[in-house]
């Protein structure tokens, strides 16, 4: 029997998380609406708890936590505590875990597995991938509270709404949920999480991997009134509704895991006649969703210390785009990560009436930007070229040592000269010498296998 395994199958485990989702909704769709000092008194309690546990079960944390008096540090003010990267938490990874039973083999081994639904890791965790489409991948075990977390924060939005509209009908509200067809990504772990019907919705996969016309069958077969997916298949639907192939009237529309651009945002609404929500939720647990047609999002302050700092660290004030975010998981006892980097790059909007969280727009990863010795030229330099063909359906943009190669999905008529010419434009510009750009027409363009992700600007290693 692999050592993943134990009497406990994944039925009973999500059967227990689901009833522990029930009785905490109530309590987590209370929190959406606490004031700022009610969130820092929470964040300080857990904070607390979190250090002393990291510090004393795990060997990693408790070298990096030595001589840090760990009961003063305060969740509005955490530079006392060293940063932590990806590559640190991989290269260390068994030394991370505070249950001394895990390890990295036993995490592959789970992940190596998985196929539909997580698989079980001794008997009361699951694990998830990230990452690895262009940089490194990167490996989360969730113990019941982390989890309950994690899908409560994401769900909560959507369980008011279904209250709102007189409850969910026998067996849950069906969403369709076009992403990855592997549980090793939270978007493909979600139908075997959900399943069961205790919940008062249930998602139905529909892998994003599949070719256009039978994503289109299976969502005109289920008819199913939510429809959530990422942003860059969605604009495909929406063009597909448009031209009457796909037949589906969402009432509820959120797009996930990839960064919205307005230019998708335009289409995805344009196509279906529904505002969407954005959701932003990493692996790591860092979730926040939008109101329905905004861009602004909600992030879930209650589950996370989020920090908006530059190149060094340092916080950026209101207004000025962060150069990356660091996320303390306030519910992740058994993989603590505190002060964990991410590359999004978050610009903090004003506070709103009637919550104390944070509210900022995403403005994509820092490291999708290409660096050609001194030169830096952002994504937007050359999407802001490829939206204005309207032939181009979908592209990715990959750099190369003098330039770029661009894949495009396009329609009839695209005039494949004049984007190469633009481009090379828009690149010298932003001050490369002498841009080489490839323009490469092709029926689709490849996803990563395992999250069904579409990275849009992969730079060089």
């Amino acid at each position: 029997m692999p050592a993943t395994t134990t009497a406990r199958s994944f039925q009973v485990l999500r059967d227990e998380l689901q009833t522990a989702l029930l009785e905490r909704y109530p309590e987590l769709i209370g929190r959406m609406g606490w004031d700022r000092a009610r969130i820092v008194a929470h964040q300080r309690v857990r904070l607390r708890a979190l250090l002393a546990h990291a510090a004393t079960h795990s060997p990693f944390h408790a070298r990096r936590l030595r001589g840090i008096d760990l009961q003063t540090v305060d969740p509005e003010d955490l530079c006392a505590l060293p940063v932590m990267t990806k590559s640190e938490m991989m290269h260390e990874l068994d030394d991370v875990f505070t249950d001394r039973r895990l390890s990295g083999r036993l995490v592959e081994e789970a992940l190596a597995a998985t196929r539909d639904e997580p698989v079980p890791i001794l008997g009361e965790y699951v694990a998830f991938g990230s990452g690895g489409s262009s940089g490194q991948r990167g490996v989360f075990v969730y113990d019941r509270d982390w989890t309950v977390q994690q899908v409560g924060s994401i769900t909560r939005g959507l369980v008011t709404r279904i209250a709102a509209t007189g409850g969910p009908p026998p067996g849950g509200l069906p969403a369709a949920v076009v992403a990855a067809s592997s549980a090793i990504h939270q978007t493909g772990a979600a139908p075997a999480l959900t399943a069961g019907g205790k919940l008062p919705f249930r998602f139905r996969p529909v892998p994003v991997t599949l070719p256009l016309p039978q994503i289109v069958e299976r969502l005109n077969a289920l008819q199913a009134p939510v429809l959530l997916g990422y942003p860059t298949i969605l604009a495909r639907l929406a063009a597909e509704q448009r031209a009457g192939r796909l037949r589906i009237a969402p009432m509820s529309l959120t797009c996930s895991s990839e960064t919205c651009t307005p230019e998708l945002r335009s289409a995805i609404t344009a196509g279906f006649g529904v505002p969407l929500i954005d959701t932003f939720a990493s692996t790591e647990g860092l979730v926040g969703s939008s109101p329905p047609g905004e861009e602004t999002i909600v992030f879930a302050e209650d589950g996370c210390v989020i920090e908006l700092v530059d190149d060094h660290d340092r916080p950026v004030p209101p207004g000025t785009p962060s150069a990356k975010v660091l996320v303390t998981n306030l519910h992740n006892r058994v993989q603590p990560l505190i002060r964990y980097e991410l590359t999004d790059r978050f610009v903090a909007e004003p506070p709103a009436a009637g919550h104390g969280h944070l509210r900022a727009r995403v403005q994509g990863r820092s490291d999708e930007v290409f660096r050609y010795g001194g030169v830096s030229i952002h994504p937007l330099a050359m999407r802001s070229i490829l939206v204005q063909a309207p032939e181009v359906l979908e592209y990715q943009v990959r750099q190369t040592p003098e330039g770029i190669d661009v894949t495009a999905v396009a329609g009839p008529g695209l005039d494949v000269a004049g984007l190469r010419h633009r481009l090379a434009a828009a690149l010298a510009g932003s001050g490369l010498a002498r841009p080489q750009v490839v323009v490469r027409p092709a029926p689709s363009v490849e996803r990563h296998p395992e999250t069904g992700k579409l990275c849009r600007f992969i730079p060089l290693p």
